[in-house]
């Protein structure tokens, strides 16, 4: 974060400034996965099949960029590079815990009409 340019910003509401973080398609998705554990580039793929390589490395970039995650590089053939969360994207845990959450009772409600939907994995409350 430290190399960010800083720029005029303007929010009306405080959750604005949130989704500037993490809105989007997939980063709440890839920070729910490095919740509770630090993952490689693969494993992020392999946890997110949906999202292509080119999409998961912009992602976390910009998560970088934003001081939410925390990109580790290991000097080795073949190199490694993981990812966690940094204090600062630990701060989301409990945000993205109430949203995942949320995600499930709607599952459940939508199920109960009828719905045919498959949740893979489900938040432990």
């Amino acid at each position: 974060m430290e190399d960010h340019i800083l720029k005029d910003k303007t929010y009306h509401i405080g959750v604005e400034a949130t989704m500037d973080i993490i809105g989007g398609k997939w980063k709440a998705i890839i920070l729910c996965h490095l919740r509770n554990q630090t993952l490689r580039t693969s494993e992020l793929r392999r946890a997110i099949p949906q999202i292509t390589p080119k999409m998961l490395t912009q992602q976390l970039r910009e998560l970088e960029d934003d001081g939410i995650v925390n990109r580790k590089i290991y000097e080795q053939v073949p190199p490694k590079v993981e990812y966690s969360l940094t204090e600062r994207g630990e701060s989301l845990n409990s945000i993205l815990h109430e949203l995942c959450l949320w995600g499930e009772a709607n599952i459940a409600e939508r199920k109960e009409c009828g719905e045919v939907i498959t949740l893979l994995s489900e938040e432990a409350s």
